[in-house]
């Protein structure tokens, strides 16, 4: 079973009935849901909007961090008013954007299921698979099972302890005793660990009656010094009866004494007696955080203020966005490496599985942690992806400190934290000259993964690092010229294993890689060669989603005309679909490819855990109908194919409206659902336009006002308290 399967899947098993693949049609969508109108054209944004609905929901809502700059701009703007309003998308991703978790240093969490690393990261690789030492006294809430050498540990054989009255071993809580000495202390049994791949101790445990001002700590021997002694120590927070079950990670790895072979474990508990202390579990963990969370969780943040103007938020959570972007400019070194460096144990960038020509496997446990997404690829190292998304992050918080300087009124705290928003667009300026050379692969013409810390890069045709790259104009012109031409089959990679239309293979969207992959990857996906090309989603697969970045790309590069034939491409495709039932029954017949999802390994990613599929649709919000929210004003710039006479996009909501936005690539119809007492303002391309106001049955009135916009980021009032909305005529 593929370990990134099982990760996404096991925390998605309640939502499979509403991320099932089984056929939506046009009529079981309730009516406020956004409508996609284009005359001439309506199967096709029928089935846009079929595709809309079945990917949008309570499985939409960000879960994970991982889906935070993916989810809520997907959303956030469609209006559905027939959600209870505790269920709504708002008040859901508000929440879940509230209730991250930020540690001390400012990393901020992945929000996965449990597993059996560091709990703050991904679930994976376990401790069992790196060569660590475990002991888990009670396996409740854990989703990992004997197949991967997870057992309950039934007694305390081998373990020392002083200071203690043990109370027994409860198969749901754990080990637990009470404290009798100032001295107390438990230590596992001997043992032959590798400090590379146990970075972190990670104990799992609860606590009555601890005192506060306790200093429990962690204490080891090695091989060579087989003595306990205080240089070999590290202390850890006291916990409380009302915290219940927490999970304190030791970093080890930061003591310079943390190396050699490790034989021996103790906790000590001093000065705690009469304190109840439950174990539930001790293992070493793998640093399985993600360098990208903290990027990723800053542009959520902006998207949903963007779009909702929530002001409440936006002074609530600013200094925990300001918190996070920072982590990452510290922890990644971004101002002097002018790139993400991941300075991890395990996130070198370099492969955990060596293969040589001979077919030879080497396995380096503790090598090739996963970063993102792609969990089972190492990138790390100087990381390509993550460059991309903080070069993101750090563009939107600079226009959102723009905003806030602007805008007193809005009392928002400012303190160390702030950041000069020039000094951000600097930085964000500095990183696309160097990183955007520096992962620039000459020979390909494309970007890689990453390069790894003894300086070699890994490409293997990453179609989804390149199509972002370009999303997030991270790539310049000539740049996404080549990865465009490249992906499209114009330019031909010689060393690729899939070359010209083959890279659509699986119609919907591009293959994730072009080039076969048997030898990049973390140590425990240990026999990729036993999958045939394009039957594992990271190699030679395909995931839905990202069909989405791939359209806006070849908008951006080759224009409207050839994304939108690319979209009736993955229209026809999503009608077939449809035709025969949904996902999983067309799927069922041979050649078509294999469904990842819900368990079983396969090629393609479309339903289940795959809530990203949503972002499709997307292109005619972000794209043909260019708009950009930002919490001070809605940017439109239409680009519409050659094709279509309008666009009509109905039940936009942004802040507290809702709009139905009607588009050409030269006139504007902005009409709102209801008044409010405060204009809305909109930003529209340069030019001289004739703006006339919409009477009540929303027909333009006669008199008018003609507007001359000098730059993009200038701003047209539309007042609300007097018309339902305008129309907007350039000249």
């Amino acid at each position: 079973m593929r370990l990134g399967v099982l990760a996404r899947s096991l925390c998605t098993l309640s939502l499979l009935a509403v991320t099932c693949s089984a056929a939506c049609r046009a009529a079981d969508i309730p009516e406020p849901f956004p409508r996609f109108d284009v005359p001439g054209h309506e199967v096709a944004m029928d089935r846009l909007r079929e595709m809309f609905h079945l990917h949008h929901g309570p499985s939409s809502r960000p879960m994970a961090t991982l889906w935070d700059a993916w989810l809520p701009m997907a959303t956030l703007w469609a209006d559905d008013g027939n959600a209870p309003a505790a269920n709504s998308v708002r008040r859901t991703t508000r929440a879940n954007l509230l209730n991250r978790r930020i540690d001390a240093e400012g990393y901020v969490s992945t929000h996965q299921h449990r597993g059996l690393a560091h709990n703050e990261g991904w679930p994976f690789p376990l401790w069992t698979q790196a060569g660590g030492v475990g002991w888990n006294f009670s396996l409740a809430g854990q989703p990992y099972g004997t197949q991967f050498g997870i057992h309950r540990v039934e007694n305390h054989d081998g373990w020392q302890h002083e200071g203690i009255e043990d109370q027994g071993i409860d198969a749901a809580s754990g080990w637990t005793f009470k404290v009798i000495s100032a001295q107390a202390s438990v230590a596992v049994p001997e043992c032959r660990l590798r400090p590379l791949v146990a970075p972190f101790i990670r104990l799992a445990w609860r606590a009555e009656g601890l005192d506060p001002n306790s200093q429990p700590y962690l204490e080891w021997a090695t091989e060579e010094e087989p003595q306990f002694r205080p240089k070999r120590r590290m202390y850890f927070d006291p916990i409380s009866a009302g915290q219940g079950l927490v999970f304190t990670h030791i970093p080890v790895h930061r003591s310079p004494t943390w190396r050699g072979t490790i034989t021996r474990l103790r906790l000590n508990f001093p000065d705690s007696s009469d304190a109840k202390i439950t174990i539930h579990g001790l293992i070493t963990a793998v640093d399985s955080r993600h360098n990208i969370n903290n990027a990723r969780y800053v542009e959520g943040c902006c998207d949903y203020l963007a779009w909702t103007g929530d002001l409440n938020f936006l002074r609530r959570n600013i200094q925990r966005m300001r918190l996070a972007l920072r982590y990452a400019m510290e922890e990644f070194n971004t101002r002097e490496a002018k790139c993400v460096e991941t300075p991890w144990v395990g996130h070198c960038g370099r492969t955990g599985l060596a293969v040589d020509e001979k077919g030879n496997k080497t396995f380096h446990r503790g090598r090739g942690v996963g970063n993102n997404y792609w969990d089972l690829m190492p990138f790390g190292g100087k990381d390509a992806l993550a460059t991309i998304y903080y070069y993101a992050a750090v563009n939107r918080l600079a226009r959102l400190e723009s905003q806030i300087v602007a805008h007193p009124e809005w009392n928002i705290p400012a303190g160390p934290l702030a950041f000069n928003a020039d000094e951000l667009r600097e930085q964000a300026r500095e990183i696309k000259r160097h990183a955007g050379q520096l992962f620039w692969n000459d020979a390909t013409g494309r970007f890689v993964a990453a390069i790894d810390v003894e300086g070699n890069a890994h490409d293997y045709g990453y179609t989804f690092v390149n199509c972002e790259a370009i999303y997030y104009d991270f790539a310049t012109r000539e740049q996404a010229r080549q990865i465009v031409d490249w992906i499209c089959g114009k330019r031909l990679v010689e060393t690729d294993t899939s070359k010209g239309a083959d890279i659509y293979h699986w119609r919907f969207g591009p293959r994730a890689t072009t080039r076969r992959n048997i030898g990049y990857y973390m140590w425990a996906w240990a026999s990729p060669e036993d999958i045939p090309w394009g039957g594992q989603v990271q190699d030679g697969g395909a995931v839905l989603g990202f069909s989405y970045h791939d359209l806006m790309a070849r908008l951006e590069t080759n224009g409207p005309d050839d994304a939108w034939n690319r979209l009736s491409d993955v229209l026809q495709w999503f009608g077939e679909v449809q035709h025969e039932g949904g996902y999983r029954e067309y799927y069922k017949a041979p050649d078509r490819g294999t469904l990842q999802g819900g368990g079983p390994p396969g090629g393609l990613g479309l339903d289940r855990e795959f809530f990203e599929s949503v972002l499709v649709p997307q292109v005619m919000i972000y794209g043909f109908l260019g708009a950009r929210p930002e919490f001070d004003g809605l940017t439109l710039a239409p680009r519409l194919p050659k094709v279509w006479p309008s666009l009509t996009i109905r039940g936009i909501q942004y802040h507290d409206v809702t709009l139905d936005i009607t588009a050409t690539n030269d006139t504007l119809r902005i009409a709102s659902r209801r008044r409010r007492d405060e204009p809305l303002r909109i930003r529209i391309p340069k030019g001289t336009w004739h703006l006339a106001p919409l009477d009540e049955e929303g027909k333009p009135t006669e008199r008018g006002l003609v507007i001359q916009t000098d730059t993009a980021d200038q701003s047209v009032a539309i007042p609300l308290d007097k018309y339902v909305g305008v129309e907007l005529i350039r000249k």
